[in-house]
């Protein structure tokens, strides 16, 4: 597993957690940064967490636009979690928009579901078309 693979990981773990203990994620990254005995986030998963955090609301809209039949809250929370952050990266991060989609359905792959891999990229797909346009506006 590279690096990055290993971030978006430990990016999902947080933000799974933050939702599960109904507590800020960003409060849960500072809790995680205090204790020593938890293993260092890094910047790339901490970047990931705080663009999720920072986009929401749009990133939410998008999923709920491309996710036919399937309403953000009745997603299992692992898969909304990967979502988000394929969502951000797409949007926002600086990977090539496959590599986002392909990382996501492997995090589907080994943490959710047996349909979920086939679900995240189907509503990804769609907004991976969109991208051009979505960055710009």
């Amino acid at each position: 597993m590279s690096a990055r693979s290993k971030s978006r990981k430990r990016a999902l773990d947080v933000l799974y957690a933050a939702e599960a203990r109904d507590i800020d994620a960003l409060r849960l990254l500072q809790e995680r940064a205090a204790d020593a005995d938890a293993v260092p986030m890094g910047d790339f998963a901490e970047g990931l967490v705080r663009g999720v955090v920072a986009h929401l609301d749009r990133i939410d809209s998008l999923i709920a636009q491309h996710s036919i039949d399937w309403s953000i809250d009745r997603m299992p929370a692992v898969d909304r979690a990967i979502l988000r952050i394929a969502v951000s990266e797409l949007l926002y991060g600086d990977v090539d928009p496959a590599v986002a989609v392909d990382e996501a359905v492997e995090l589907a792959k080994s943490l959710s579901t047996d349909e979920s891999p086939r679900f995240i990229n189907g509503v990804l797909a769609q907004i991976m078309a969109l991208v051009p346009q979505l960055r710009a506006g």
